[in-house]
């Protein structure tokens, strides 16, 4: 009886891996690429989405990819550690792939970021759109976008909501692509061509049902502050209730501003109000003159609030069981901030974690910024669950 039921489940395994394939490499083993497609068997693959760590060789490898991926459309991006088949890793290369017979991706690629036309990306989007509806036809029904941006850019912001406006009712999420923890260079390919300062939209329709999601697990208090001096451009706080910011922020908190470290800043983050939902505006830094560098958009006026952290192993549980309630998803890709991570390793919670995400099939990145829909967040994952499709 268990050899039958080992059967079996090695038999479901398979028909998910020839929907959404998912393998796993380290970045120094012998033909990684090669390695890939031959974990990821025979199946035609519309679009192979490559999460490379900062220690290979992004360029080489992604002009490999189109190679050995000839039929496919591959785009990859530099990352702040990966989510693989076994949860976190380190040093990894994670590739997932689309099959063709379930998907169809149309790719839009806007550069450079530095001098972005909104209203031509909008305009882009739109015809990007049309196109994939006409090649996909009715019998893929459903759709999302995922979105590579590069996480360096300081672009996120006004980039995702002109994406979201030529989208339309296209559900969207994304991730900043990163650089470890030096913040240095973050890259993207598409289709064996090395991008910087670029980002990568993927347009899918598929016959699989999917849902795209966010989450954190943080709870606004009722301690607040005004920004009262900022460089929105360059997302720096220079005051924050007509005092220096990172002094005031300290103060709140109740701590010394020489104690003010990436740990604290990943333990007590600031939301702002949008939507009515609370979104987290991620400190990435103190500066020595009190500056407080922030990851996503910031600007005078804007009232943050203090959030607490609730438990993050029993909350990412309990949302992820959520996906998988009626159905379990057949993979769910997720793009994870890089200071959710800070906080699984100060707490020591990373086998936990790990545990949490392979049981839950999720793979995927951890990004410098997060996208869902319009806006660009943080210490956030965002991603989408795909399901089997109906009837299946």
């Amino acid at each position: 009886m268990g050899g039958a039921m080992d059967s079996s489940l090695s038999e479901l395994m398979l028909c998910d891996q020839a929907i959404v394939a998912r393998a796993e490499v380290p970045h120094d083993a012998c033909d990684p690429i090669g390695a890939l497609r031959r974990a990821m068997g025979d199946v035609r693959l519309a679009l192979v989405l490559f999460f490379v760590t900062p220690k290979a060789d992004f360029e080489a490898l992604m002009v490999e990819a189109a190679r050995v991926f000839v039929d496919s459309r591959c785009v990859g991006c530099t990352t702040a550690g990966e989510i693989g088949m076994s949860g976190y890793a380190e040093g990894s290369i994670v590739a997932v792939g689309f099959a063709a017979d379930h998907f169809h991706a149309v790719l839009q690629v806007v550069t450079p970021l530095s001098e972005l036309d909104s209203t031509a990306c909008v305009s882009q989007t739109v015809r990007a759109r049309a196109w994939l509806a006409t090649q996909a036809g009715q019998s893929l029904p459903n759709e999302f976008a995922f979105l590579a941006v590069d996480g360096l850019s300081l672009k996120e912001d006004e980039l995702v909501a002109a994406i979201a406006a030529g989208l339309g009712p296209m559900p969207l999420f994304g991730g900043s692509a990163a650089d470890g923890e030096r913040f240095a260079q973050t890259l993207i390919s598409c289709d064996g061509v090395t991008l910087r300062n670029a980002a990568v939209v993927c347009l899918m329709r598929t016959d699989c049902p999917v849902r795209v999601f966010r989450l954190d697990h943080f709870q606004p208090t009722d301690r607040r502050m005004v920004v009262t001096d900022a460089d929105p451009a360059r997302r720096i706080v220079h005051q924050i209730n007509a005092e220096v910011a990172a002094q005031e922020y300290a103060r709140i908190l109740g701590c010394r501003i020489d104690e003010l470290t990436p740990s604290t800043f990943a333990e007590n983050p600031v939301v702002v109000r949008i939507g009515g939902q609370h979104h987290v505006r991620a400190i990435q830094c103190a500066e020595a003159n009190g500056d407080l560098q922030f990851f996503s958009a910031i600007d005078e006026g804007l009232v943050l609030t203090l959030a607490q952290s609730q438990d993050m192993a029993a909350h990412l549980e309990h949302e992820l069981a959520g996906l998988g309630a009626e159905t379990p998803p057949l993979a769910v890709l997720a793009c994870d901030c890089i200071l959710r991570r800070t906080e699984v390793q100060q707490r020591q919670i990373g086998p936990e974690i790990s545990r949490i995400l392979a049981a839950h099939r999720v793979v995927g990145f951890s990004t410098y910024g997060e996208q869902i829909n319009g806006l660009h967040v943080n210490q956030t994952m965002t991603g989408v669950a795909i399901y089997p499709p109906i009837g299946r």
